[in-house]
């Protein structure tokens, strides 16, 4: 059995974001593996910890990516602060021949152009893939997981996640995938108050949950408490024609959410502050002449750090780009090639400041490693990937083990489920698969 299928029995996807099956990026002409260790989004430490603990599992799984793909080159993209923590210099050679590359200490960096520019010199053109640069770029818990899939024939069944925000003791905790967050908060002794919200991610791209109905995912980055009021969360918590209607009636068209776009400072053709004043109904009208918002990353620099007019361009865009979805429109190939702007390393955003903006300096502390929470109870979701849902092929009273399979990938682009505790199944439809285990 090859190392891609290996990957997608394993029902290995990228550990944050939105949760690409990591098969299929598997592609022809690589000769760059990139291992992002950005952990770009401030208050998480996952990644961070990974390395502390399991470094030459990952690099391990990265090397036989490598080797699978036929990439010649291994770059580990990691922050200043980390790397110094680490003991890292730019230009290292660590185990498995992976080469450092130290990032500075600027938000979005853990943006994939962004990323692979700062590692390798090369910028992914508007609308094409990695690919196109010669690289594939992998997170650090996924290679992680490609190593025990490979090594041990270790399905994906357990999470690695920060918990952290406004609470006494952040802390990196391995739990079983479907754990139920009022589960975790319960042996955490965690109360989530009700000037507070719950966060699946990081402040800055993360959505908000609501802890007594969500669950631990695959792609669960981190769980944060945060408070209402701070800028992280209260733009989160607006409603979308609320954003919209704000736009269209304040935007003074000073550029500067532009001027600060971290995208559109790479070159590409990307004008927030022109996007930010169209209507819903204009953009549904006409939506080939919004093609410039899929080249959006979504970080949120335009809400926070630009717009002095408390605009949300990311809001408004993210609904442009669903109008595109719906519609089939993808961005234009084969366009003049761009530049990175001159001005792009006096623009970019310090994390410090970062923080700052977002309202969550204060409950920036470093977590621990807590080790392993176990689960009485998981609720296992068909759909915790990009490409189409899993099929159970378990019923209500089946006995499970951990690992074993109960729902196999589906047409296309899919990945199966396993169990992530031994249990009896309680619950079973197309969208879930509720594990209890037995006294």
């Amino acid at each position: 059995m090859n190392i891609k299928q290996i990957m997608q029995e394993a029902g290995i996807v990228g550990a944050g974001g939105a949760g690409f099956p990591s098969y299929a990026k598997f592609a022809d002409g690589a000769d760059i593996l990139l291992i992002n260790a950005a952990e770009c989004e401030p208050l998480l430490y996952t990644d961070y910890v990974i390395l502390t603990r399991e470094m030459s599992t990952v690099l391990d799984g990265a090397r036989l990516v490598a080797d699978a793909l036929g990439a010649k080159k291994i770059y580990l993209g990691i922050k200043s602060h980390n790397a110094q923590k680490l003991g890292i210099q730019d230009g290292d050679i660590l185990p498995c021949d992976v080469i450092a590359r130290v990032l500075p200490d600027v938000y979005p960096m853990g943006d994939e152009i962004s990323l692979i520019y700062e590692s390798t010199g090369r910028l992914v053109q508007p609308g094409n893939l990695p690919i196109s640069q010669g690289v594939v770029v992998y997170n650090v818990e996924t290679l992680y997981n490609v190593s025990r899939a490979v090594r041990f024939e270790a399905k994906l069944t357990e999470k690695w996640l920060t918990v952290g925000g406004d609470i006494e003791t952040p802390s990196v905790l391995r739990v079983p995938i479907g754990t139920p967050l009022s589960a975790l908060f319960e042996k955490l002794g965690i109360t989530v108050p009700e000037t507070h919200i719950c966060m699946d991610g990081g402040p800055s791209m993360g959505r908000i949950v609501n802890p007594l109905q969500a669950t631990v995912t695959k792609t669960t980055k981190g769980i944060l408490i945060l408070p209402r009021e701070i800028p992280a969360v209260s733009m989160k918590l607006r409603e979308y024609n609320r954003h919209v209607t704000i736009a269209n009636s304040v935007c003074c068209q000073c550029t500067n959410c532009t001027e600060m776009c971290p995208r559109a400072l790479l070159g590409y053709p990307l004008e927030p502050h022109r996007l930010v004043r169209a209507s819903r109904e204009v953009a549904r009208a006409m939506p080939e002449q919004f093609v410039s918002a899929l080249l959006c990353c979504g970080c949120g620099i335009c809400e926070i750090a630009a717009c002095c007019q408390f605009i949300s361009p990311k809001a408004v865009i993210a609904g442009q780009k669903s109008i595109l979805a719906q519609e089939k429109i993808r961005y234009p190939q084969n366009l003049p090639k761009v530049e990175p702007s001159e001005a792009r390393s006096s623009r970019m955003v310090p994390s410090s400041r970062w923080r700052a903006l977002l309202g969550v300096s204060r409950f920036h502390r470093e977590a621990t490693y807590g080790g392993k929470i176990e689960s009485d109870e998981v609720s296992i979701l068909t759909k915790q990937h990009i490409g189409a849902s899993s099929l159970p092929t378990v019923h209500v009273g089946d006995a499970v083990k951990a690992g074993q399979l109960i729902a196999v990938a589906g047409n296309g682009l899919s990945i199966p489920q396993h169990a992530s505790i031994d249990g009896q199944v309680t619950f079973c439809d197309e969208n879930c698969i509720r594990i209890q285990k037995q006294v």
